[in-house]
């Protein structure tokens, strides 16, 4: 296994190390104590203007280096959280321990959890730049924000009074071609719902079922690509069986963060033991149906059914079929494709989040849409899937879309640079992931955005790499666009 002083020879080597520095520090969204520190620390270490603000975003300002003076103030905006999501035999603490990175041929990745180049890289590509005394640069505001992963509260509680530039970079995209242009806003809705209990009938038998193997990822990038969803899986398994054979829920514990396509599910379900053989033999036949259906797209789906000591309580019939058929009903994938921009997912859904215990079933889900309208009425769907089951529904941490503006004069800038350094056109766009421009944009108005960043495949998951030549690529064009932005 390569060890982070490889990581650190990479090319270009000081913003790998920053990197590998960076990952040393827990950061998990809403714990950005320490990472808020770290940056703090950093700034002043370099004897630069340093604030944290009062929700903890931190800013740093580097004059212009000499002859660039005159240049247009450039605000470079990266986010400090990360997802932190583990797959279930992986050993490991978030809170306590450092990301284990090693390289993996061409690409860097971690052992068996997220890795962090989203947006960890983009966050060390400007600490890298903060650190220069080489690097031609305009005046420049380093913004680092937190808790963009789940809730964007940092953009959302920003200084109004911090910035003076009126263009922003955001490093937060995650194809190395690509120019993002704009992005789709977010809404949660969150459900709760208090259920019946019965105690187990005497004669029964106890099974725990576990879905796992799934490659989950991004609920915006990734949703379009067809993968299963652990909580609608689950679901599917369950929903028939109840009415043939007489299946008791105990419980279900399906996905962990909002905004990632969940990967695992487990349920504890109980049977009367004369419908054992039935049982088993239907259960085999529908795992057998996912199977098939996924075998293309998710080739390391595994379905297991195993015995298991008997629970104390299970679900009442009447709301375990209210909890299953809201389940079921739930919206989950794409929602409507834009009729504008070919290819881009407009508004989405994704049940993130399922928990069956002790009497009360919640959920977490996360709606996304291009448009306002769009979001509004996926969120709707969502919230009268449950409320016609009388549970309680909340809806929390809207944020704003990112209209895309493909009049921007820095957009002009960066696809005449893209094209004289790398000989093609970039692929200019918005995407369905939720980015802070939006939200930025409206504290200061007027300022012209552009998203960019390295490529980095499965963000939000634990096979999340970065390639590691698209990062050299990335960093050369950074450079040279802080060297041609326009003058005052």
């Amino acid at each position: 296994m390569n060890t982070p002083d490889k990581i650190r020879q990479l090319t270009p080597a000081p913003l790998w190390g920053n990197f590998a520095d960076l990952n040393a520090v827990p950061r998990a969204s809403k714990k950005e104590e320490r990472v808020i520190e770290f940056m703090r620390r950093f700034g002043e270490g370099l004897g630069l203007d340093t604030f944290v603000d009062a929700i903890g975003n931190v800013v740093i300002k580097k004059p212009a280096s000499p002859g660039m003076e005159n240049r247009r103030t450039v605000v470079l905006q990266s986010h400090l959280d990360m997802v932190h999501q583990k797959n279930a035999d992986t050993k490991f603490d978030f809170d306590t321990e450092g990301i284990r990175m090693y390289i993996d041929g061409e690409w860097v990745t971690a052992e068996g959890t997220t890795l962090g180049a989203d947006n960890g890289i983009g966050v060390s590509a400007i600490m890298t730049l903060l650190q220069s005394k080489e690097i031609p640069h305009p005046p420049l505001e380093a913004l680092f924000t937190i808790d963009e992963e789940t809730g964007m509260t940092g953009a959302k509680n920003l200084d109004e009074t911090v910035l003076s530039g009126k263009i922003l970079l955001n490093l937060d995209s995650e194809e190395d071609d690509e120019l993002t242009i704009g992005c789709a806003g977010g809404i949660d809705t969150n459900t709760r719902f208090i259920y019946s209990e019965d105690p187990v009938a005497p004669g029964s038998a106890a099974y725990q079922i576990r879905i796992r193997g799934l490659k989950g990822g991004h609920s915006g990038l990734d949703i379009h690509l067809g993968r299963g969803n652990a909580n609608k899986l689950m679901t599917r398994l369950l929903y028939q069986t109840t009415q043939s054979l007489g299946l008791r829920i105990a419980s279900m514990d399906g996905g962990s963060l909002r905004n990632a396509i969940p990967r695992e599910s487990v349920a504890v379900v109980v049977v009367p033991a004369a419908h054992q053989p039935a049982f088993e033999q239907e259960f085999n036949q529908r795992k057998a149906a996912i199977l098939r259906e996924f075998h293309t797209v998710e080739p390391d789906l595994s379905i297991d059914l195993e015995s298991t000591a008997l629970p104390a309580r299970v679900m009442n019939p009447g709301d375990q079929d209210k909890v299953l058929n809201a389940l079921y009903a739930a919206p989950n994938g794409v929602f409507r494709m834009s009729p504008d921009i070919p290819g881009l997912v407009e508004t989405s859904s994704s049940l993130a989040r399922v928990i069956v215990q002790d009497g009360l079933f919640v959920t977490q889900s996360l709606q996304r849409s291009s448009i306002e309208s769009g979001k509004a009425d996926v969120a709707a769907t969502m919230r009268a899937a449950f409320e016609s089951i009388g549970a309680e529904v909340e809806n929390a941490g809207s944020y704003p879309g990112w209209a895309p503006n493909a009049e921007s004069p820095i957009l002009k800038v960066m696809v005449d640079l893209y094209e004289g350094l790398f000989g093609a056109k970039p692929s200019v766009a918005a995407c369905h992931a939720g980015l802070e421009c939006g939200i930025i944009s409206e504290h200061y108005p007027g300022m012209d955005m552009i998203s960019f960043g390295p490529t980095i495949k499965h963000p939000h998951s634990p096979d999340e790499k970065v390639h590691i030549a698209s990062v050299e690529k990335f960093w050369n064009y950074l450079v040279k666009i802080l060297k041609e932005t326009p003058a005052k």
